[in-house]
């Protein structure tokens, strides 16, 4: 094990959760570790202050942290490890680089197709783990290869083939280890289209969403052919309320905290929609949000 002492970064203990998610929900985690850099993450992962279980965040756009809180540790890479560059024809970027941030500097450097990145309001860490997407395209259509990390800080450079692609879900035939870059193959281009497709997305974006209001973005998948916020709003379901979270009037597939939501308030509507939809449509709707923490009593 490595002595603490060696440790760079910012060890935080019982540390709220509601400040790293975008609900803005959550327990306490038993410790949290914010490196300076990838170095550090490595250094940190071997030291006898790395409590298990590990979890890697983000941006927190995609999460539901429960209101019991979380054990282990919980290590954030959002404005840790953001490096992003041109190398060859693909450009790299590590995994706390936001996707908005990969399609403003796809466009400046002329290169189309990652315009749809803007309309992901997470970091390339969290798109490569769930094979995030929107308005027709995915992450790991622009993937080459990605750089991972172990548990025991070592990390690898592994070939888009050592992965299984599906519709939000990757699988990874090794194990136990996490996202820490990735190289994309980008077109070139006209940076000026890009540039104007950036933001086009973003206003359909901002008409679309209740982006006023804490959200993790979409909380279920899209059954094949067919749209989850179409059956919850078919359902009746639009602006239900369970305590301070509210299926959100300006797209169903959204749950919104109107300021006092806990976890369970959240997990209350997720059962509810998923209930009604199968009962009215025989539809079972797949949960897009990930799920970390112990259930329990919100502070």
């Amino acid at each position: 094990m490595i002595s603490n002492h060696l440790l760079a970064g910012k060890l935080l203990k019982n540390e709220p959760m509601k400040n790293y998610n975008s609900w803005r929900v959550g327990g306490n985690a038993q410790q949290v570790y914010i490196p300076i850099d990838l170095q550090d993450l490595s250094t940190f992962l071997l030291s006898a202050e790395c409590l298990k279980p590990i979890h890697f965040i983000g941006l927190g756009s995609n999460l539901l942290v429960l209101d019991g809180g979380v054990n282990g540790t919980v290590i954030t890479l959002h404005k840790v490890l953001n490096n992003l560059k041109i190398q060859g024809d693909e450009i790299f970027a590590e995994a706390g680089v936001t996707c908005a941030k990969l399609a403003k500097f796809a466009a400046n450097h002329q290169k189309e197709g990652a315009e749809f990145f803007a309309g992901i309001p997470g970091t390339v860490g969290g798109a490569l783990a769930m094979n995030a997407g929107c308005y027709g395209a995915e992450t790991w259509q622009l993937v080459s290869r990605v750089m991972t990390i172990d548990a025991n800080g070592e990390t690898h450079i592994r070939e888009k083939d050592g992965f299984i692609t599906s519709y939000r879900h990757i699988e990874c035939i090794h194990k136990n280890e996490w996202f820490v870059g990735a190289w994309f193959a980008v077109p070139n281009g006209d940076g000026k289209v890009s540039a104007q497709k950036i933001k086009d997305l973003l206003v359909k974006r901002l008409a679309s969403q209740p982006l006023n209001l804490p959200n993790a973005g979409s909380t279920f998948r899209n059954p094949h052919n067919d749209f989850a916020a179409r059956l919850v709003e078919e359902a009746g379901l639009k602006g239900k309320k369970i305590g301070g979270a509210q299926i959100s009037t300006k797209h169903a597939n959204f749950i919104v905290n109107l300021g006092d939501a806990t976890a369970a308030n959240i997990i209350d509507l997720i059962h509810l929609m998923q209930s009604e939809v199968k009962t009215q449509f025989g539809v079972e709707l797949q949960q897009e949000v990930r799920v970390i923490g112990m259930a329990g009593v919100s502070e």
